[in-house]
């Protein structure tokens, strides 16, 4: 068999071949989600992702025989770094076949890099921030993986041991029963807490009919600050940026149902709250095969506001520190619980939730729920370049 090379992305016939190798590897699977090309191609490119403004990246294939076999992406988060006084290399969208002169291969890339840019540590798999995909998949490989995730097979966990990667942090997803005969949940006492807090902290929800409602309030802004401030305490979490919110708010508000947009304002109407979800996208996601065009689109649109899954994916769920541990979250769930009866879905899909985050492990505990994906925060260590003469 012939050698694994290493090949720096410099083109973008390159950088789609990179993208495009994640739905080569994963489209026998009926559960992998391919990411739209045009999309991921945006966020590689330093022009049109902010996130560029406070990091930088460079982009590996492995090839044998001319063929691709394995992607990696390197990143240096500065920010990140700053924040919490580390010096750390990142590693992202990473897939390889089941061949360990691949995988090693694609990490002593990484790992080169690090060196050279005067990294002390490797960590991964993490995105530029955390709004991108983070974690391996180390359990619930037959779970159907959702559009803020990535999905691998198996081997990768074992890969990654085998080259010295241990432990960094674990996150966990929960599949989350929406109540009904089948599902009982104590709802009684979300709408309880809900209306105690409410009348103790002078609290009230906040519903919108339009887009043009959350643009012309600056509400955009204002909920993007409740989560640069709740999410400020978790692993490897850089601010958001105004470049960066904005391109979130162009990217996604126009796909939002304004029904699973709840905002909580105390008694002054500043936001103190959010709960965001939507329809799951998946299924739309593999019949589009990774394509907005030419027909992609009308497998979303037909997703978001025609025949929707029996899915919610729980995108956002933020409470501003001072603020948690005080009902607040019931406030949430007693707005979105309701809707989500009335529209038939069956489950809800968290965002992962770091295993040590017991404020919001905590948050479920009055529903039918379980733990069903877990993905892990690999780390190893970068030893000295060797250099002639030492």
């Amino acid at each position: 068999m012939s050698a694994v090379t290493i090949k720096k992305v410099t083109t973008r016939k390159d950088l789609k071949r990179f993208i495009r190798f994640n739905y080569e590897l994963y489209k026998d699977s009926p559960y992998a989600v391919p990411d739209f090309l045009e999309d991921t191609l945006n966020t590689f490119d330093p022009r049109k992702n902010a996130a560029f403004d406070f990091c930088e990246a460079d982009f590996f294939l492995a090839l044998r025989e001319g063929r691709i076999v394995g992607r990696v992406a390197a990143i240096i988060n500065h920010k990140a770094n700053r924040t919490w006084g580390t010096n750390n290399a990142r590693f992202g969208w990473i897939d390889f076949i089941d061949d360990e002169e691949v995988s090693r291969a694609l990490m002593q890339a990484v790992e080169q890099w690090g060196r050279e840019h005067g990294c002390d540590k490797v960590v991964g798999p993490l995105g530029f921030t955390d709004m991108d995909p983070e974690g391996m998949l180390t359990g619930g490989y037959d779970q159907l993986s959702t559009m803020s995730t990535t999905y691998n097979y198996p081997y990768y966990p074992r890969h990654m041991e085998q080259m010295g990667y241990e432990k960094e942090v674990d996150w966990v997803e929960r599949k989350i029963m929406v109540p009904d005969k089948e599902h009982p949940a104590h709802m009684d006492k979300y709408f309880r807490v809900a209306e105690l807090s409410a009348k103790r902290y002078g609290l009230h929800v906040r519903k919108f009919k339009s887009v043009r409602e959350i643009k012309r309030g600056g509400y955009a802004q204002k909920i993007f600050n409740v989560v640069n401030r709740a999410y400020a305490p978790l692993y490897g979490y850089s601010e958001m940026n105004e470049r960066q919110i904005d391109q979130y708010v162009s990217t996604y508000l126009p796909l939002i149902d304004l029904r699973f947009v709840t905002v909580v304002e105390d008694s002054r109407g500043e936001v103190i709250a959010i709960g965001i979800g939507m329809p799951s996208l998946s299924r739309a996601l593999q019949k589009a095969h990774g394509r907005l065009f030419p027909l992609g689109w009308w497998h979303l649109l037909k997703a978001l506001f025609f025949h929707h899954s029996d899915i919610i994916d729980l995108l956002l769920v933020a409470v501003l520190p001072e603020w948690q541990n005080k009902g607040v979250n019931a406030m949430l769930f007693a707005d979105l619980i309701p809707v989500s009866q009335q529209m038939g879905f069956r489950f809800g899909e968290t965002h992962p939730q770091l295993e040590t985050n017991e404020k919001s492990q905590g948050q479920w505990a009055y529903l039918d729920a379980e733990v069903h994906k877990r993905r892990r925060c690999y780390r190893k260590a970068l030893q000295p370049q060797n250099t002639d003469g030492q």
